[in-house]
């Protein structure tokens, strides 16, 4: 949804980098992640910083992540954060416009930025001796971001671009536009990140500085820095350059939004497009996130969704592709990385002439034995180890351990949390994978998306 420069995330093309969701239950004595703690540390205009020591390479990744995304959005103005986060590049009046960006392609470093439900990321990595100057960099546009009309009315046309490339022009993607907006009757949630055409159009550059000027500030924001530095040596440096931010008393320590209502009727929303070449059925059911479920919740939908939907040996596709031969793939996704009640979500592409009604059934059948049979001691374990993994191969990735992290700390958890995830994983039991399926994956709590290929002739092929 970016320039070529940035990567927008939207709540259904979230970050893979998490690893998956995250927690809530106590930890397991055990523990797989051996390496030092990440030292944290608040300063007193607000501004929580996480510092992720890594010595292996003289390289370092700053992470700024603040706390508002699209689902803090103004009724009427979806979009905005995402906008401002491409305006953030438009330079201050102490360093102009594109003055950041060169800097860090002149020494070799790479940058990014990001847009979510629940926050908008900034980061770059670059060798260790410009740590210095891209904190200076950052700091300074936390607050002097400086807007003219002659460079943000061309933005908004490069977002609305944007929006045409991944949504307008992306079948699949505007069907789970649609499921989204279908699954969050309340919350805003169910506003895409990129926002709504229509409002988009209509932003401008009042628009973005009164939310800029509304959430963004150091205690309203997260410092994520890992890498070849060292967290009392580095201290000094962030307490001058971001220590000297001024906080935003008006922000509350708390997001408060509408939330859902029980739900009571499964929905259902058919897309049909001229364009689609593979129909797709997805089906996304409301359940809690890492920060709202109960103990032990999320890391058992975590195995979950492992379980019944990630390989060749899930039961999703050992049911519809190898059994029944319906699908040519399926996959199960669980997004628990969120303030407010996130996702579960399935997705089967079909065999051609397969029948969506059959794959529903065999999806509630997977569903429904999971529920009423013991699951094997050997898929447990398998599932778990797998993802297990995910998490010990994430500490050899820098920048992976900065996002996970920060989008952690970003929507209420805490390091210790973060950090015990894989242990959690561990604790998990069969029972509590049943716990939560019998609980969550039910069909008043879901919306079930078909594509289809509209076949309609067009007014062209009628004349013919």
């Amino acid at each position: 949804m970016m320039a070529a420069r940035r990567v927008a995330l939207s709540g259904f093309a979230a970050l893979a980098v998490y690893l998956a969701a995250l927690f809530t239950s106590p930890p397991a004595p055990a523990q797989t992640v051996t390496s030092p703690p990440p030292v944290t540390f608040t300063l007193a205009n607000g501004l929580a910083v996480v510092v992720i020591p890594d010595h292996r390479t003289p390289v370092v990744t700053q992470m700024i992540w603040y706390k508002v995304g699209s689902a803090d959005e103004t009724p009427g103005k979806s979009g905005l954060a995402h906008f401002l986060e491409h305006l953030m590049f438009k330079g201050t009046a102490r360093y102009p416009a594109g003055e950041f960006s060169q800097t860090v392609l002149r020494v070799g470093g790479e940058e990014n930025a990001f847009t979510n439900f629940d926050y908008t990321g900034y980061y770059q990595r670059v060798p260790r001796d410009q740590l210095a100057s891209m904190m200076a960099f950052e700091a300074d546009r936390m607050t002097g971001l400086v807007l003219k009309d002659e460079n943000v009315l061309p933005e908004r046309d490069v977002v609305l671009e944007e929006y045409n490339m991944r949504v307008a022009n992306n079948p699949d993607a505007r069907l789970i536009e649609q499921i989204m907006a279908a699954l969050y009757l309340n919350h805003p949630y169910g506003r895409p990140v990129i926002g709504w055409r229509q409002e988009i159009e209509k932003l401008t550059r009042e628009d973005a500085l009164a939310f800029y000027k509304r959430f963004y500030a150091p205690n309203n924001a997260t410092l994520v820095i890992a890498g070849d530095v060292d967290a009392q040596k580095i201290r000094p440096e962030i307490e001058k350059t971001f220590g000297q931010v001024p906080s935003q008393p008006a922000i509350p320590s708390a997001r408060i939004r509408p939330q859902e209502p029980l739900p009571a009727a499964p929905r259902t929303v058919t897309l049909a497009d001229a364009r689609v070449e593979q129909p797709m059925l997805r089906r996304y059911y409301l359940a809690p996130s890492a920060t709202t479920a109960a103990a032990g919740e999320s890391p058992a939908l975590d195995v979950l969704a492992q379980l019944i939907g990630d390989g060749s040996n899930a039961y999703l596709y050992r049911a519809l592709v190898v059994d029944k031969q319906l699908a040519v793939s399926t996959n199960a996704t669980y997004q628990g990385t969120a303030v407010d009640a996130s996702y579960f979500a399935i997705a089967v592409a079909p065999k051609p002439g397969a029948n969506f009604t059959e794959i529903e059934q065999a999806i509630d059948a997977v569903i429904e034995n999971l529920v009423k049979n013991p699951i094997p001691a050997e898929d447990l374990e398998r599932v778990k180890t797998q993802l297990i993994a995910q998490a010990v191969y994430a500490q050899d990735s820098q920048t992976t351990l900065a996002r996970w992290y920060g989008a952690g700390v970003t929507v209420g958890l805490s390091v210790d949390e973060i950090r015990n995830w894989p242990d959690r994983i561990r604790a998990v039991t069969a029972a509590q994978v049943q716990d939560v399926a019998r609980k969550w994956l039910v069909k008043t709590r879901s919306v079930t998306g078909y594509l289809i290929k509209d076949t309609t002739p067009t007014r062209e092929e009628k004349r013919s």
